[in-house]
């Protein structure tokens, strides 16, 4: 790791990446300390990156077992998005959050997202109203070099959005956030942003607090992820990200019905990226291989899907992977680079002290060698419980000088990953087959 990286560990950084990887979860910053391998994927998403901000549009399903990293992966890309000058939302699907529904489900999902955007100057979140005022910023300069009011100069640059589902309405609720803004009318303001949120749940809301008569809802979720993409472009930055994580979720409704009016929208979205009808916008959807493959409850039982995310047959055939394709199956962490790896959580343990290491480099060596007696090639497979052991071995060394590694790396307990998001799922009376009986 080179000098720069270790003069730019900041306690808050080492602190958040090793908290994390203890609690089994993604960290937040400081992914550059610990990223290892992957170099072709990262490189097929930087070109989806370069393409949204050229005023293109891209989706990838991001597919992966269980404790794999496909969370740490989306985390990396959306870091590397934010450096690249895009936008970023993400979110997490659960019961109450999905693409579509009728019960609000779908606007919690744009509401949790919208909670989470952020910017390279804001990566922790809460950015909407910075990338708001930045606009007006923008849109005050232009007023003062031409002469012209600043509402002017506003509903000028979002004028196009009016071609868009939603488009009129949105251009009006900026507006008032101006409004408010020149008049310090803070209550105004609140209202706008709480419209741009999804907070507001009823159209008489709406019309009384903003004089407009739509409001996001379940219907129209995706549509105003699109203005929301091409506002961003007007505010100055180059595109927006979205990162849906957890989609087996989906595969869990225990509805055929509902399960097929998600994979109805994400067929949506995958046409207008790959169709070239969306601007500035991809989308990355992280999943299982039961959610893509299962041909009963994945994305392979819906046919419209199945054919436009199909393997590439000849890749198939010649032994390699297609970084072209619209799925993108990480691969495993060779044993090598998970031994990197641990170096690297060796050294942000240490603040990227040398002098401070707890272990020397045959301890990881052994404690690997241990892995994979315990649980055989899973260790680097799906490496997320490896991981929390290492670290949870560092944590007792650095509690108690007197233990020797030696000492410990034959007790460390470890098992194979199992998969918690996966329980039993109830079969319902839609599915083919429920009711056959012998």
């Amino acid at each position: 790791m080179s000098n720069n990286n270790k003069q730019r560990l900041r306690p808050r950084e080492r602190d958040a990446i090793i908290q994390s990887l203890r609690a089994g979860v993604t960290p937040r910053t400081g992914l550059q300390h610990i990223q290892v391998g992957r170099v072709r994927e990262v490189e097929a998403l930087l070109k989806d990156i370069d393409r949204i901000s050229d005023g293109g549009s891209s989706i990838r399903f991001i597919i992966g077992e269980f404790g794999s990293g496909k969370s740490f992966f989306l985390q990396l890309i959306r870091t590397i998005a934010l450096e690249k000058g895009l936008v970023t939302i993400h979110a997490d699907l659960s019961p109450d959050r999905r693409l579509h529904a009728t019960g609000g489900q779908a606007r919690n999902l744009y509401a949790e997202l919208t909670r989470n955007l952020s910017t390279r100057t804001k990566p922790e979140g809460n950015a909407l109203i910075s990338v708001v005022e930045r606009f007006i910023t923008e849109a005050r300069k232009q007023a003062d070099t031409t002469g012209q009011p600043v509402s002017d100069v506003i509903e000028k640059q979002l004028n196009h959005l009016s071609e868009l589902v939603g488009g009129y309405d949105f251009a009006k609720v900026i507006g008032a956030y101006w409004e408010g803004y020149e008049q310090d009318n803070e209550q105004l303001k609140t209202d706008a942003v709480r419209w741009l949120r999804g907070e507001i749940t009823t159209k008489t809301d709406a019309r009384n607090s903003l004089g407009v008569r739509t409001i996001v809802d379940d219907a129209n979720v995706y549509d105003h992820l699109k203005l929301l993409s091409l506002f961003v472009r007007q505010a100055g930055y180059k595109g927006l990200l979205v990162n849906l994580d957890e989609m087996v979720n989906l595969y869990k409704l225990a509805s055929q019905k509902a399960r097929v009016s998600n994979y109805e929208q994400i067929l949506r979205i995958l046409n207008d990226c790959l169709q070239g009808s969306a601007e500035h916008i991809g989308f990355l959807l992280g999943g299982t291989p039961d959610f893509l493959l299962d041909p009963r409850k994945g994305l392979y039982s819906y046919e419209a899907l199945h054919s436009r995310l199909a393997e590439n047959s000849f890749a198939r055939a010649a032994g390699v992977i297609d970084y072209s394709s619209p799925t993108l199956h990480l691969a495993n962490l060779a044993p090598e680079e998970l031994f990197i790896l641990l170096k690297n959580l060796r050294h942000v343990y240490a603040s990227g002290d040398e002098s401070k290491y707890l272990l020397p480099d045959e301890a990881l060596t052994a404690f690997l060698a241990h892995c994979s007696m315990r649980i055989g090639e899973a260790y680097f497979r799906t490496p997320r419980n490896t991981i929390k052991a290492f670290v949870d071995l560092l944590a007792v060394l650095d509690q108690n000088k007197d233990l020797r590694w030696t000492q410990l790396i034959e007790q460390v307990d470890l098992e194979k990953e199992h998969n918690t998001d996966m329980p039993e799922i109830e079969a319902d009376s839609d599915d083919e087959l429920t009711t056959f009986q012998l």
